[in-house]
């Protein structure tokens, strides 16, 4: 297989240091990729767009946006943590792309990609706020791609589950012989997706091989969900 080739691209990271952050910073600079990292959640308002405007001309923005899910069953959610998957994933990911996408439109390119959930794909028990803001997040995407693809800005999801990360995935709940059951029972791949895997599939969407696709949403999942 060909490398993918992101030379001469700036791309804009967001939550590097979680969810698949590391994976994605280390693939992208691989590709040859100038990566733009920004920290933090981007929770509170204002944040996401100071991170837009900070990072000048971008030719890619991945809004990789995860916090941990809750166990919660429907009748025990409260407000506060539906609240909470709203603004730390909904949120930032429409301010994100507020900000983002007037100056693509004006140059007539560029690229969105989100990291989200294939939780939006697949009803999980216990998980509904966070399966809802997951899949307003993927609604979200399918929608503004519509509108931006007239202008050759083609924005995307990944909508990933059974991905080997430390947000999700971490080494104790790896380590343990009931959740490697589960993979086997669960997912017809029968282990973890790696994190390369997930994240070279990630920077293939960034390139320019990837013009043709709009408002798509691809499950990387190992067949858990289509």
């Amino acid at each position: 297989m060909q490398p993918i080739d992101l030379s001469g691209k700036r791309i804009l990271l967001t939550h590097a240091e979680a969810f698949m952050g590391p994976a994605l910073h280390d693939m992208f600079k691989r590709c040859g990729a100038e990566v733009i990292a920004a920290q933090g959640a981007l929770a509170n308002p204002g944040e996401a767009e100071a991170v837009i405007e900070q990072a000048g001309q971008i030719d890619a923005l991945v809004a990789n946006l995860g916090v941990p899910a809750p166990n919660t069953p429907a009748v025990d959610v409260t407000d506060d943590e539906w609240k909470l998957m709203f603004t730390h994933m909904v949120d930032p990911l429409q301010r994100l792309v507020r900000a983002a996408l007037p100056k693509m439109i004006e140059r007539q390119s560029g690229k969105i990609l989100l990291m989200g959930s294939a939780s939006a794909l697949r009803g999980i028990k216990r998980a509904s706020s966070y399966s809802a803001a997951r899949g307003a997040q993927l609604a979200y995407i399918r929608s503004v791609a519509l509108e931006a693809a007239p202008h050759n800005v083609k924005i995307n999801a990944i909508a990933q589950n059974f991905v080997d990360n430390p947000t999700y995935f971490p080494e104790d709940i790896q380590a343990n012989p009931a959740f490697q059951a589960r993979l086997k029972r669960e997912v017809p791949l029968g282990r973890l997706v790696s994190a390369e895997e997930d994240a070279s599939f990630a920077a293939y969407l960034c390139s320019d091989a990837a013009d043709c696709f709009v408002g798509q949403i691809f499950p990387v999942c190992g067949g858990w969900a289509d």
